[in-house]
């Protein structure tokens, strides 16, 4: 089921309408039984994985519970990683990691005889409810979070729809408190989650699925497309695409969670506003950067045994991230790109510290800061690239050709080839750009504060009047085919 479906549109009325209708004690069974019914939407036979991971989780944290020490805790703790992994391993790797292997040992002239391929269908959202139930464990384990002894409360933990198939990845001390109260109905809070819900169903159906109608063509058939301007259209274009796609699928997450009493941790902060890479990923997919901070950069080390082993475990964490995202080539590069960028942001401080006293842009901090923002801009859209591409070889044919068919061009000769390619794509140009401009404005307009405190601020006509034509662009702009959102295939 998706959040831009009319399966969702009327799903989430009745199950709101019940959850209040209900005493607070059915509400809990209410949410689970709606939630695996969300989820059987798409497979129903994966509900019995998602099951199988819960009560194995459940009791092992349970029993970790019980047991003082790190070292009795410790055969669970492995019982649980080994299950969660050897999941993620099966459904989303064993086929990776084969035909790497027969690749090396052709490559070194070995024998090998590879297996068969799986023929498995990746689960919708395995990646993201098995990283929060490995959370909840390792929190356990280190005893920083009582285990949960409600075997329904922790299965709605996991399960909890809103954010069950593309997060984002929440912890056990942040959610489960809240799974123990009684959410009552509150108008202010309702509005404000339906608000949340329409900004980001804005951002999926007017500004990401126009887009895929430009970007698609181009990273299907790069070589149909060969020429730099509709390579960096395209390049551009996919760049604010997967951000209206993620952060929208993320707002209607939080909207209809807070529509029913939860919040979730924000996710997404104005990241192409952010003046270097490090600061991108403070602002980009908050819950997966802290997740791997936490448990696998921290664990490793850190920064704690110097720079050199500080810059190696970036290396890893965001190689892992990269893998995280998919099993793919495409995806070990982009994580290895942003995985260098950090290391290489972080060497070269001093030198920026440096460049910036020498050229006088420390005395003009906004300018410096524009700057930064133009340079991370350009090396996040570059490594996107490599994330959107369908193959290796497609993401270095493009990378190659950026710079070319732009000589000789100027305004009228660029015009023209843009309008060539546009020719069965004219309106989707024009309303992706208007589109995108709506986005960037209120992206620009809320870095020192919320959207929704100001729209909440507005005298009563000039919000419902806003409710209206937010409405209307969805309504007539919108292309409502149920596309489904893009990190949902991880």
């Amino acid at each position: 089921m998706l959040f831009n479906s009319l399966h969702f549109l009327v799903f989430f009325p009745v199950v709101a309408g019940l959850y209040f209708a209900l005493a607070p004690r059915w509400r809990g069974p209410l949410l689970l039984g709606a939630s695996y019914y969300f989820y059987m939407s798409w497979r129903p036979a994966y509900a019995l994985l998602l099951g199988a991971t819960t009560l194995l989780d459940y009791f092992s944290g349970y029993r970790m519970g019980r047991l003082a020490t790190k070292r009795q805790r410790r055969p669970y703790l492995y019982l649980s990683l080994a299950s969660n992994l050897g999941t993620l391993f099966v459904f989303k790797y064993f086929n990776f990691f084969r035909d790497a292997a027969g690749q090396l040992a052709g490559a070194l002239h070995l024998p090998w005889a590879a297996g068969p391929a799986l023929g498995l269908l990746l689960p919708v959202g395995v990646s993201f409810y098995t990283f929060q139930s490995v959370g909840y464990i390792l929190d356990v384990y280190q005893g920083r979070l009582a285990a949960e002894r409600n075997l329904g409360r922790f299965a709605l933990f996991v399960a909890f729809f809103p954010q069950l198939v593309a997060g984002p990845i929440e912890r056990g001390g942040h959610m489960l408190p809240q799974f123990r109260r009684t959410h009552g109905f509150d108008y202010a809070r309702v509005v404000s989650g339906l608000r949340l819900m329409a900004w980001g169903l804005f951002k999926k159906v007017v500004v990401a699925d126009r887009l895929a109608l430009l970007v698609n063509p181009v990273f299907n058939a790069p070589r149909q497309h060969a020429a730099g301007p509709l390579l960096v259209l395209a390049t551009l274009a996919f760049t604010f695409q997967i951000y209206a796609d993620f952060s929208g699928y993320t707002d209607m997450a939080r909207g209809a969670a807070r529509v029913l009493g939860f919040e979730f941790n924000l996710n997404f902060r104005q990241p192409y506003l952010a003046a270097s890479v490090p600061e991108f990923w403070r602002r980009w997919h908050i819950s997966l950067s802290s997740w791997f901070r936490d448990y696998l950069y921290i664990p490793l080390g850190g920064s704690r045994a110097g720079p050199a082993r500080a810059y190696g475990n970036l290396l890893v964490v965001f190689l892992v991230s990269g893998l995280w995202h998919g099993a793919n080539w495409t995806f070990l590069v982009w994580g290895g790109l942003h995985g260098l960028y950090l290391v290489a942001s972080t060497w070269a401080r001093p030198a920026r510290a440096w460049l910036a006293r020498a050229t006088g842009l420390a005395a003009h901090p906004r300018l410096r800061r524009g700057l930064g923002v133009a340079v991370t801009f350009a090396l996040v859209a570059y490594a996107w690239i490599f994330f959107r591409a369908n193959n290796l070889g497609d993401a270095v044919f493009i990378s190659r050709h950026l710079g070319s068919g732009w000589a000789g061009l100027r305004g009228a000769g660029v015009a023209a080839l843009l309008l060539e390619f546009s020719q069965h794509y004219r309106p989707e140009l024009a309303v992706a750009a208007l589109a995108v401009a709506l986005l960037l404005a209120v992206e620009y307009l809320g870095r020192h504060r919320s959207p929704q405190a100001w729209v909440a601020a507005q005298p009563l006509a000039a919000r419902w009047a806003g409710y209206a034509g937010l409405a209307l662009l969805i309504l007539y702009l919108g292309v409502f085919n149920s596309t489904s959102f893009i990190y949902f295939q991880f």
